[in-house]
Parts: structure tokens; C-alpha cells; sequence
């Protein structure tokens, strides 16, 4: 299997949610004894012990300085795509998670007769101009249809994905939803909190990137009410972002930092003893009609046994139950995620049953082992369709 990520965004073997991603699906892929061969144009770093025997080509970076020579970047990144996996071929299967301007790795494959699956995390095109300001439509919508049309298989990772995938495909099969999942084994249940709180203190915690959409003002407003309620809470925030100045701003100004941590961007292998440092998972998303994600937090925080409150919004909706394996509260609401945290702080048996029923789905339902299975079906299906 050629695995291919052109995303200068996504490091492969790097410590934010996508990259998790990444090499979860690499460790799927090599457990069910695939060889597995990877090109990536950022890695940051060394791989993971346990994954440091897959051989690695690094691509270059498209030039991002100046977005009127984009197109030009992205042909030339192309064409060094195209040859490196010419060269380190042949393979049976390309896996590509879907990166902006890239067409090359679907090419391949159509060229070499074999299956092309292409993985679409984020409807890239919006996302693009929403938060980093105007693209070249015309230039990515073009390189998105050639890319998406030429895949055997197209994998998303929530309904709302798969809307997005139609816009740009020119043809309705081959589409596929497969959400993101969790390795239930990093999260035993007898395992030592790494950031202990005192006796009798609740802690309420965050993980991840700190992004405008995670909603963490709505967090820190909560925190807030609810900390002058109840006086013997904490919270602990894992990640790092472009929201922690505001964050930490606002937890200053309302005399909050004396009980909060921030432990900046941490290894994956340090997350397990965090969360375990927990007893509320947050993931407070912001409104927004299109939401498409597939909270990697959300799946963790459930493995580790939490009791997770998080934003009534779209696939985390079709996740948790309401009431029975985490609570749900309407986004941007402080007032509602207040009340909500009152409850958990005053029903410690709440909170276990909750955590429970959280971890006994996703060990169920939504482990790696399960969807590298899924995957690996639609990858036979798309060789055997390559093959007719």
C-alpha cells in the first residue's frame, strides 16, 4: 500500500489530532500484514517506535507565500508525487488522505490499473477560504473534481463529508462514511492519572488544538460559573492553538489560573496518563450548519472512561446518547454547559455511570481494529472494481 498525505498541515508522525489519525490508520494497515510504504510532505520528526520500519518519502512543499503562484506549486509538487511513487512502485492499493491541489496519487493508480482510495477529512475548498482567507476556486475546485472523479473509492468521515464529496464527484457510487475511531488498549482502566487533583477536587478537562471552532470561550465561561459555585474544581487544558492567548486572557482576567493547567502541545503517549487526570471530557464546538467533524477528543475521552459533556452538533449527536453515555448541551450556551457541569459535580455516581457506558461503546463500536477492517473490505472491493 502507497500512503500518501501532501498536506504540509498534517504531519504524520507529529502530536495533533490529524496526525493520530495518520498513523493510526498506518498501524491498522500493518497490523492486518499489509506493507505499507508512506509519502508524506511533512513528517516532524521521527516515527513512533512502532512504526519506524515503514519506509518514508518525503515530498516537497507546495509554496504557500504567495497564493497567486499556488497553481504553479502544486503542479510541480505533483509531478514529484507522480514520480516518486513510479519509482518506489509497484503497489496494489493507493491510500491518499485528501489534500488540497494534490491529483497525482489517484492518478497513479488509475495508470497502474490498481485501486485509488481516497480518505476527505474536511471539506477543504470552504474551510480554505473561511479561515485562511481567498483561494483560487476555480484552480481548487478543477484539481478537487479531477481528484475526487478518479478515485475507485472515496472514504469520509461523517455524513456531512460525503455532501461535500458529491459537490465535486462526478458520479454518485463508490462514497463511503467511516468515522474516525480510538485504540481502547492506550486507555486502561486501571491506569495512574499523571496530573493527580487533590482530594475532593473535580477536574474538567480539554484536549486538543485550540482552534476558533473548538469553542473553548464557551469552556472558560462555564468554567467560570461554575467554579464560583463550586469552589473545589480545576481545569486542565492538553494542546496548544491560536485560541490560548485568548483563553488564557479571559481565565486572567476572571482570577482562574490559580486553578488552571496548561499543559501545551504533548506526545500522543502522554495523553492516556492526562486524561486519566480527568473526570469530565469537554468538547465544546461552536455553531456552524456544516458541521463535519469527527472529534478524535470525543472518541478518547469515551476510551478513557469520562464522562463527556460536548456540543449537541451533527456525528458527536449520532455518538453520544443523551443521558447515557455522555450529556449533550446546545453550542455557544454557557449558561446550558454551566448547568450541565453543576450536575456531574454534584452526582459523582453520574459521572461513573456515564464514563462506563461511554468506553463500553466505543470498545464495542468504534475501535481501530473495526474500522481498519472496514477499510481494508472497501480497499478489496476497490481492487477487485480496478481489476473489471
Amino acid at each position: 500500500i502507497a500512503y500518501v498525505c501532501t498536506d504540509p498541515g498534517v504531519p504524520v508522525f507529529g502530536r495533533k489530532g490529524c496526525s493520530v489519525h495518520v498513523q493510526e490508520i498506518l498501524r491498522a494497515f500493518k497490523k492486518f500484514g499489509a506493507h505499507v510504504v508512506v509519502f508524506a510532505a511533512r513528517t516532524d520528526g521521527d516515527s513512533p517506535a512502532d512504526l519506524q520500519e515503514l519506509p518514508v518519502h518525503q515530498l516537497p512543499v507546495w509554496a504557500d507565500a504567495d497564493r497567486t503562484t499556488r497553481p504553479a506549486s502544486a503542479v510541480a509538487a505533483n509531478a514529484a508525487l507522480r514520480l516518486a511513487l513510479d519509482r518506489a512502485g509497484p503497489f496494489d492499493l493507493v491510500y491518499e488522505r485528501h489534500s488540497l491541489w494534490s491529483t497525482a496519487a489517484m492518478e497513479h493508480a488509475r495508470a497502474m490499473g490498481i485501486a485509488g482510495l481516497l480518505e476527505v477529512n474536511a471539506p477543504l475548498i470552504d474551510e480554505e477560504a473561511r479561515y485562511r482567507g481567498p483561494v483560487d476556486q476555480i484552480g481548487a475546485a478543477a484539481a478537487t473534481r479531477q481528484s475526487f472523479s478518479t478515485a475507485t473509492t472515496l472514504i469520509a468521515v461523517s455524513k456531512s463529508i460525503t455532501e461535500y464529496v458529491h459537490r465535486y464527484r462526478d458520479r454518485e457510487d463508490g462514497v463511503h462514511v467511516v468515522p474516525n475511531g480510538v485504540d481502547p488498549s492506550r486507555f486502561p482502566p486501571e491506569l495512574t492519572a499523571s496530573f493527580p487533583a487533590p482530594h475532593g477536587v473535580l477536574t474538567l478537562g480539554f484536549l486538543g488544538s485550540l482552534k476558533p471552532w473548538h469553542g473553548v470561550m464557551t469552556m472558560a465561561k462555564a468554567f467560570e460559573q461554575l467554579h464560583r459555585r463550586a469552589p473545589n474544581t480545576r481545569l486542565l487544558v492538553v494542546g496548544d492553538g491560536p485560541e490560548r492567548d485568548r483563553l488564557f486572557a479571559y481565565l486572567s482576567d476572571h482570577r482562574l489560573l490559580g486553578v488552571t493547567t496548561f499543559t501545551g502541545a504533548v506526545e500522543s503517549s502522554h495523553v492516556p496518563g492526562l486524561l486519566a487526570s480527568m473526570d469530565v471530557g469537554i468538547a465544546p464546538y461552536v455553531n456552524r450548519p456544516d458541521f463535519y467533524f469527527s472529534p478524535l477528543k470525543v472518541y478518547e475521552y469515551m476510551a478513557a472512561g469520562l464522562a463527556v459533556v460536548a456540543s449537541d452538533l451533527g456525528q458527536i449527536a449520532e455518538l453520544i446518547e443523551h443521558g447515557v453515555d455522555g450529556l449533550l448541551c446546545p453550542p455557544d450556551d454557557p449558561v446550558a454547559w454551566t448547568t450541565a457541569l453543576l450536575q456531574l459535580r454534584a452526582n459523582p455516581d453520574v459521572r461513573v455511570r456515564l464514563g462506563a457506558a461511554a468506553r463500553q461503546k466505543v470498545l464495542l463500536h468504534h475501535n481501530w481494529d473495526a474500522i481498519a477492517v472496514r477499510i481494508l473490505d472497501l480497499a478489496k472491493a476497490s481492487v477487485m472494481e480496478a481489476h473489471v
